[in-house]
């Protein structure tokens, strides 16, 4: 399993020849420039330039944007209708978490989650590996009910997203914290920073572990 961050809450995610791309983002939106890249399955969490920029990936892929079971070239992937954090007098903003059940590894990615989950909605989910979480924003999950999020999946590893860092553009940076609150919320001091994660199923390690991928630019 492959895993590279472009910044924000995009990844991609490469497995047994098949690559996702999750929540491509626009420039204008975001101020990052996103590189050209090829997909089979591109995943939207919300309606939003920050995460739903289709048309800045290459190939002919399958887009997800709603919530259901999917099954793509043998990756099956559940899509969980979740919401952001209600505004003052409207309705929360549809946010949906999928999870890519590739045969070997499972990935979650929660887009801007901004509720927490009910039990039944995480039954509905088979045992994670890896769990993409927002650390920080308008409609987001606090630091404290995160980390309860993670305690109800489990994971094997975390990769924080969606928080304060180089490259954004100024006003979107304003909005979002670093990632230190949630490292100090799940008592991490020194995690472990690389470009792209690699990890095969018997370097999962025991116990949750916490781990910083750096924005890629290509």
């Amino acid at each position: 399993m492959e895993i590279t961050w472009y910044g924000l809450s995009c990844f991609r995610l490469r497995e047994q020849g098949v690559t996702v791309v999750c929540d491509p983002f626009s420039k204008k939106a975001t101020g990052l420039t996103l590189p050209r890249i090829r997909a089979d399955i591109v995943t939207v969490s919300h309606d939003q330039p920050g995460h739903n920029h289709v048309k800045g990936v290459t190939g002919q892929p399958k887009v997800l944007t709603g919530p259901g079971e999917y099954e793509v070239k043998n990756v099956l992937i559940v899509g969980l209708t979740t919401y952001h954090k209600a505004p003052q007098e409207s309705k929360p903003e549809r946010n949906i978490a999928f999870f890519f059940d590739f045969g070997s590894f499972t990935v979650g990615h929660l887009g801007d989650l901004g509720e927490i989950p009910s039990q039944k909605q995480v039954e509905d989910v088979t045992e994670v590996d890896v769990l993409l979480v927002p650390v920080s924003g308008e409609r987001t999950l606090d630091t404290s009910k995160v980390t309860e999020v993670i305690s109800m999946l489990e994971p094997k590893l975390v990769i924080p997203m969606h928080y304060q860092h180089p490259g954004l553009a100024p006003k979107l940076a304003e909005k979002l914290e670093p990632v230190d609150k949630l490292l100090k919320e799940l008592g991490v001091s020194e995690p472990e920073v690389t470009s792209t994660l690699k990890i095969s199923r018997s370097g999962l390690p025991d116990e949750t572990k916490v781990i910083l991928l750096e924005p890629s630019a290509a």
